[in-house]
């Protein structure tokens, strides 16, 4: 049972990535949007987030209990050492809401609705950046269980150009999903104009990011380069990254933006898979070279056996209705 919680973690955090990540990057988009078209922008984001937005954390609710329940030694960790990112993130993460809910469905329209735009764009970028640095901290190998102060132990633990780094990635990659996902929700041969030079900008940033990424591994001691080039299945998922990327361009020329989507959602599925492998099942790196397993810091058999059995039947009763959900929404959409 252990192998099905485990797969439901990494889904989890996956399909956050994917679908989550998707409607902060509509808000990066929006961040860099002119004022004349931030309305345009702004209703096509309506379009495509609002009914099922709500729906998107539901996966990081499920990767947390996970953590808490099946894996209570990498939850304890993560939430002492990285605290502070973590508190910045849920702080987005409210604040994105509820700007999102007032700016749409305040009753009165005065002032406050250009307070709950800025509120909503600013979060929209700092929680993608800190979800970012937050993933390149557990990797990182910068935290200190050993520490005897308070800078060391929690604030060098994620406030470094590694994590930092990772999270400027991780932003460019949910406004290039963002961009690529709203081609898709709007005719108007303008706005997809504008859409696929959000798209363009988002695939540069997340270029120059990457190579950020990497230079600041080899600079900490991050053994970022082996992992992705010195495994078989790294290696391989960069390559099919790569390609995909240069079909979904292809595609995009000629017109066809049915597939982009599903292309798109590829591309980063492998860039995570090419991060991730080659150093799975080992969670956390902490300073000085020890790791924190997902074999290792499994909880007690029985509780681990319960916590699979509400998974797979949680996913029974709950998938198809979500799927029927996008399903009526995209035929919505089609009328």
């Amino acid at each position: 049972m252990e192998y099905v919680v485990i797969t439901f973690l990494c889904l989890g955090i996956l399909l956050y990535f994917l679908l989550g990540g998707a409607d902060f990057g509509a808000g990066i988009i929006e961040l860099f949007t002119s004022a004349k078209n931030r309305g345009k922008t702004r209703k096509t984001m309506y379009q495509a987030i609002g009914p099922v937005w709500e729906a998107n954390h539901m996966w990081l609710i499920i990767a947390i209990v996970i953590l808490f329940v099946g894996f209570p030694h990498i939850y304890t960790t993560m939430s002492v050492y990285l605290h502070i990112p973590l508190l910045i993130m849920l702080i987005g993460i409210i604040a994105r809401g509820t700007a999102f809910v007032f700016r749409h469905y305040d009753a009165v329209h005065d002032n406050m609705q250009e307070v709950y735009n800025k509120i909503f764009v600013y979060s929209s970028f700092i929680t993608p950046l800190f979800l970012g640095i937050i993933a390149g901290s557990v990797i990182s190998g910068h935290i200190d269980t050993q520490a005897t102060d308070f800078v060391s132990a929690y604030i060098y633990s994620w406030l470094n150009w590694f994590s930092v780094s990772v999270g400027l990635f991780t932003v460019a990659l949910c406004g290039f999903l963002a961009a690529i996902y709203l081609i898709g929700e709007t005719k108007d041969e303008h706005d997809k104009k504008r859409f696929i030079k959000k798209a363009e900008f988002m695939n540069i940033a997340a270029v120059l990011f990457g190579a950020m990424v990497f230079i600041a591994s080899f600079k900490e001691n991050v053994p970022l380069a082996d992992w992705v080039f010195k495994n078989p299945i790294g290696l391989s998922a960069v390559i099919l990254a790569s390609l995909s990327l240069i079909l979904l361009w292809y595609l995009l020329l000629k017109g066809k933006t049915k597939i982009l989507r599903v292309l798109a959602g590829f591309q980063v599925t492998m860039i995570l898979l090419a991060i991730s492998y080659a150093h799975f099942p080992n969670f956390i790196r902490l300073k000085g070279g020890d790791t924190i397993s997902l074999f290792s810091a499994v909880g007690p058999e029985k509780t681990i056996y319960s916590l699979g059995l509400a998974l797979l039947l949680g996913s029974v009763l709950i998938l198809p209705f979500l799927g029927y959900l996008f399903y009526k929404f995209q035929q919505k959409e089609e009328e």
